[in-house]
């Protein structure tokens, strides 16, 4: 049938006819949604009922959907209306080689050019599992960027060759052995015999190919499809040199290897063959000049070696024509990926992202479809997505280096899964994390919560410290790392203890124990591809070029984008690079909407308290009719401490020190009547004490050493002490009591050599502290007897973080990995306490900046029937994705 101009097949608006086969017929198109042509091929409807024909087509179009080359047509879209199927396709300008070769043979460098690149496609094809089957002049664009090939309409499954393996073939009515497909003048013998085919017989189809852009003549002439059948069976093509005598002697030899007969003499892979033409374009024509040459005949040696002259000036002249011509411009492309059907990405604090594969032709990134929150994998030529299983609530990705498989931390464990199907694999336990990266050397580097760079080979092990805090700088957490080219270089941020982010660095480290070298002031993930290093700075993408073996910056940034999305609690952006020049980033301003949420056991909203900050660490009162609670000031970014009561509705602002995007984590006194929270107010790290039923100032009760970040975490039942963490500078965090009424500093109270211990909540009857410890690689809620800690009772199963008692220390509510709120039942024998059960309660999907590192972004009633969340209310998560292809071209405008 015959499409009318101005039809429509979708979105796409049918224009002039650009050809017809027996596969179809191909029209010019406009795609309506994204304004640009492309080329539909369809089955005509009266074909469609032919399960033959249309199983081709069908498998044309996963054909072509798995192959991603620049000399391979580009596969956009495949739909069915009105009994058509159809293929969108990139429209190619040019001409078909079919054409060109109507004007005569082609010039030694384009035949060159063309055939090493049409080999290198057939080499992606063949490695990809896929036989063309119909390679000939007509499925060849010739453009101005080089040769495009065309028409995987025949193409089949590739098996490996015989040689190799046995094979056991199983016939189908479309493969089966004495069918013959394809177009006879450039069948390979086995093709024309109906057998089994391998890469191998597009390599003969080549050679046809080949023979006849040099030559301008067909390899097997013939009056029939009996008489070319016979000639590729039992006959030798005419030699080149009788027809073309001044082409290479080595280039003869080429076309006469894929022109074999038997498949095993021929080139084994596409991927030699294309190296064996570039050697020859690089070399000219002196390369295998002896092949000429006969034993005992001066007169012909002599020449066979004007010949090589003449042709090395003839290749000279034409290299100078070739490289001296300007490059094609390359076009920047730009495109949106949108999140799964019904879903959303998650890239919230810490949490989530997307992240380009090293080849530029994969996208991970995490999503949430319902409840479930994995990790998803997108081929760039496709439009489907699909979850990984085994993924579930991942909370960061990386890729390996050769594409092929993706790390991630998931409840607890730094895993890897292979894209391509199979199981996760465990590598190491590590709590919740900032970053990781895969180097060349198939060594990981991951960074923690809190604390330095770890390194851990990609097939396990037993991490090892690779970078160290620098103490005098206050140094809090190393994050963010990505490795250099080399394997052995990484890039990486350092945060500080405390507030702002104004002093973070960038670092250049390494995996062989020199000192780590601060490059310049930044704080946001850092990453390089192409020459260069990028990073955020006031939510613009910036690009500064890089010298990866001097190791050492060769000139200035400048914003290849704008509007990135930021996240300043985290010091986290969106965004992705790979090594061919593809750039990932989400647009957004990193404001997100923050509420307290109240919440029943059964995970009912009760209701909205209004809006929070990030991070801002809600509290109830002994009565539960007050809440503390950190909130912005409004054109400020900084957070004030704030009272709300609950049956009114009030609110009355506690603090006068404002801080740069942290909370200041209070806690009430027993009876209610005080706080005490972390502050500024002095220039250093300390505890105050407020008075919140009268006019008092706040009292400074404790200043931390300069090494040390200090943050209360309750108050003991009698008002004696506060349960303070002690976050000190490669010593990891510690439990200490700090007397309310007197003048002496803290005491440790509880502290594991190379761990992290916090978050320390006494019992209401006084006899109990619950906390956190990592202790065992993860993080993990025990509890243990106070004042004096004796042994020590594992609370959570599989990970845990923000203890909190029931009044009637009958329940523990702790928080875990996968943000389910568990509810832990305790009963009291013999002086010991013991874990009667343990059950879920609800999950706090509403909260994406909860993680096993422990915020405590969550508390519960007395009696344990309401609980406040933190909660993320946003819509920016279902933004898409802009995605820019040659990015880097912008740069040299």
């Amino acid at each position: 049938m015959t499409l009318a101009a101005g039809s429509k097949l979708g979105p796409y608006e049918i224009g002039a006819p650009l050809g017809a086969g027996g596969m179809g017929e191909v029209y010019r198109a406009r795609d309506t949604r994204l304004e640009r042509t492309v080329a539909i091929k369809i089955l005509p409807a009266q074909l469609s009922c032919d399960p033959v024909r249309k199983q081709r087509f069908e498998r044309e179009a996963k054909t072509i959907s798995s192959l991603n080359h620049p000399h391979i047509c580009v596969l956009h879209d495949v739909g069915h209306q009105d009994g058509i199927d159809y293929l969108v396709m990139e429209c190619v300008e040019g001409e078909t080689l079919a054409k060109r070769l109507e004007k005569g043979p082609l010039p030694l460098e384009q035949v060159l050019k063309y055939g090493a690149q049409i080999a290198d496609a057939l080499d992606k094809a063949h490695r990809s599992g896929v036989v063309h089957r119909d390679l000939k002049p007509g499925n060849v664009m010739l453009t101005a960027t080089g040769a495009k090939l065309l028409d995987f309409g025949l193409a089949k499954a590739a098996v490996a060759p015989a040689s190799v393996a046995t094979l056991t073939a199983v016939a189908t009515p479309m493969t089966r052995e004495g069918t013959i497909v394809g177009t006879f003048q450039y069948m390979s013998p086995e093709q024309v015999e109906g057998k089994e085919l391998d890469g191998r017989s597009d390599i003969f189809s080549l050679g046809a190919v080949l023979y006849e852009m040099l030559t301008g003549q067909r390899a097997f002439p013939g009056k029939s499809q009996l008489s070319v059948a016979s000639a590729i069976l039992e006959k030798e093509p005419a030699p080149i040199s009788s027809v073309k005598p001044m082409t290479p002697p080595a280039l003869d030899h080429t076309i006469c290897r894929c022109l074999a007969k038997e498949a095993e003499r021929r080139w084994q892979s596409a991927g030699d063959l294309a190296r064996e033409l570039e050697w020859v374009a690089n070399s000219g024509s002196q390369a295998g000049v002896s092949a000429l040459s006969s034993a005992g005949s001066k007169t012909r040696e002599r020449l066979a070696w004007i010949s090589t002259v003449i042709a090395l000036l003839i290749a000279a002249a034409f290299a100078f024509v070739y490289f001296n011509k300007p490059a094609p411009q390359v076009q920047v492309v730009r495109s949106t990926i949108l999140p799964p059907e019904g879903g959303s990405f998650i890239f919230n604090g810490p949490v989530g992202g997307a992240f380009l594969s090293p080849d530029g032709r994969s996208v991970a990134f995490i999503a949430r479809v319902g409840k479930v929150t994995q990790l998803w994998m997108r081929p760039l030529d496709s439009f489907a997505a699909r979850a990984l299983p085994g993924t579930e609530d991942a909370s960061f990705a990386f890729w390996s280096p050769d594409s092929r498989n993706l790390g991630f931390f998931v409840q607890g464990k730094l895993k890897r899964i292979a894209v391509a199907g199979g199981p996760p694999q465990a590598i190491c336990d590590v709590d919740s994390n900032r970053g990781a990266s895969w180097g060349r050397t198939d060594v990981i580097i991951f960074a923690r919560v809190s604390g330095e760079i770890r390194s851990i080979p990609a097939s396990g092990g037993t991490p090892q410290r690779v970078t160290t805090l620098d103490v005098s700088r206050h140094e809090g957490t190393h994050r963010w790392p990505y490795f250099l080219p080399d394997g052995n270089h990484f890039l990486f941020m350092a945060a500080l203890l405390g507030p702002s982010s104004e002093d973070n660095v960038f670092y250049l480290g390494s995996l062989d124990g020199k000192e780590s070298r601060i490059l310049f002031h930044g704080s946001s993930p850092i990453a390089y591809t192409m020459g260069r290093v990028l990073y955020l700075a006031d939510n613009a993408l910036m690009a500064r070029p890089f010298d990866p073996v001097k190791l050492d910056f060769t000139g200035e940034a400048v914003p290849i984008a704008e509007g990135v999305q930021f996240d300043s609690i985290f010091s986290n952006g969106i965004f992705s690079v790979s090594d061919n020049g593809a750039l990932l980033y989400q647009p957004g301003r990193g404001s997100r909407a923050h509420s307290l949420l109240l919440f029943d056991r059964t995970g009912k909203q009760l209701g909205n308290l209004g809006e929070s900050a990030p991070n801002s660490t809600p509290r109830f009162s002994p009565d539960a009719n007050s809440l503390v609670f950190g909130l912005i000031t409004p054109n400020s970014g900084k957070v004030d401490l704030w009272m709300l009561n609950i049956p009114s509705g009030s609110r009355t602002r506690i603090s006068s020190d404002p801080l740069n995007l942290v909370a200041h984590s209070p806690v009430w006194s027993p009876d209610g009547t005080r706080l005490a929270y972390f502050s500024l107010k002095t220039g250093n790290r300390a505890i105050f004490i407020k008075a919140v039923k009268q006019i008092a100032q706040e009292e400074e009760r404790w200043e931390a050493k300069e090494d040390a970040y200090v943050g209360a975490e309750s108050w003991t039942p009698d008002g004696k002490f506060l349960v303070l963490t002690e976050r000190r500078i490669r010593a990891g965090a510690r439990v200490a009591l700090l007397q309310v009424a007197g003048r002496d500093g803290p005491v440790p109270l509880l502290e594991v050599q190379g761990a992290s211990v916090d978050q320390g909540q006494v019992s209401p009857d006084g006899r109990w502290i619950a906390y956190r410890s990592d202790e065992t690689g993860k993080s993990e809620i025990y509890i243990s007897s106070f004042p004096n800690p004796k042994g020590k009772l594992q609370v959570s199963i599989a990970g845990g973080a923000t203890p909190r008692w029931k009044h009637d220390q009958k329940e523990l509510y702790y928080l875990a990995p996968d943000r389910k709120l568990m509810a832990v039942e305790l009963k009291e024998s013999s002086g010991s306490l013991q874990v009667a059960s343990t059950q879920p309660l609800f999950e706090m999907f509403q909260t994406t900046y909860v993680t096993a590192a422990g915020v405590n972004q969550y508390d519960v009633t007395r009696d344990g029937s309401r609980f406040v969340i933190d909660s993320v209310i946003t819509d920016e998560a279902s933004a898409p994705l802009n995605l820019v292809v040659n990015w880097t071209a912008e740069l040299k405008k």
